[in-house]
């Protein structure tokens, strides 16, 4: 069988080869390495740009000095240190306006200068964009419309050179990151159902919310990717 398109997630437990440098060797058919290495030198030569390579090596240290041992506040924080960043940017939900605060504080007890700008600025009506009033999440009450475009560009425009997302709605995160011009990081991943915390839906996939599955969902553990995931046979 030969693969045409990566397929990590279908890797076993029992292979992982990347961690080793030997994926080359042992590396699954669908393993990148052996689907599109052309693509992996692009991608490494673009390490080559000091600024990337910059911020790769940082990450990097922080990942290692703070393994197991700093919760992600602390780890935007020794980056934010490490980068050199002087102003951070927040881009909050405006249900996280509390939690931005708390961390409003705490960047700027580390020395940072922090703007933050909440989804609902600048009040655009839902019915600009032709939502009706039977599918707003409140009929018959005024609703902001997310303004995710505008938080980009304020946070920009007011020299923010490390952003921050706090609760941002699916899609109005994507149109946030979009259109931010400043490195981005995620702090808080909204979920409204399990108090913000999306992974339990993977972990609970076959007990309390097997309902996340589609109608194709597999009759046992896939060991190999999806159909449609396979190049025809060689």
């Amino acid at each position: 069988m030969k693969y045409e398109d990566p397929a990590c997630a279908y890797c076993p437990p029992t292979v992982r080869a990347c961690r080793q440098g030997e994926a080359e060797e042992r590396g699954p058919g669908f393993c990148p390495t052996k689907v599109d290495q052309e693509t992996q030198r692009s991608a490494r030569s673009v390490y080559d740009d000091p600024d990337v390579r910059r911020i790769s090596r940082e990450s990097a240290l922080v990942e290692s000095e703070g393994y197991c041992k700093w919760t992600r506040v602390e780890e935007v924080v020794q980056f934010a240190k490490r980068m050199g960043y002087r102003r951070i940017g927040i881009a909050n939900c405006i249900s996280f306006v509390d939690h931005a605060k708390v961390l409003s504080g705490i960047l700027e007890s580390h020395g940072f200068e922090v703007v933050s700008v909440a989804c609902k600025n600048d009040s655009i009506p839902k019915e600009e964009l032709g939502i009706a009033d039977h599918e707003k999440v409140r009929p018959g009450q005024f609703e902001a419309l997310c303004n995710p475009v505008a938080q980009a560009e304020l946070l920009s425009q007011h020299g923010c050179e490390f952003n921050v997302v706090m609760g941002l709605c699916i899609g109005h995160d994507s149109l946030f990151f979009k259109h931010a011009k400043a490195l981005t990081t995620v702090l808080v991943a909204k979920d409204r159902v399990l108090g913000h915390n999306p992974v339990a839906a993977l972990q609970l996939a076959d007990s309390y919310y097997s309902r996340v599955w589609g109608p194709d969902k597999p009759s046992k553990p896939a060991k190999l990717p999806v159909a449609g995931r396979r190049a025809k046979n060689a």
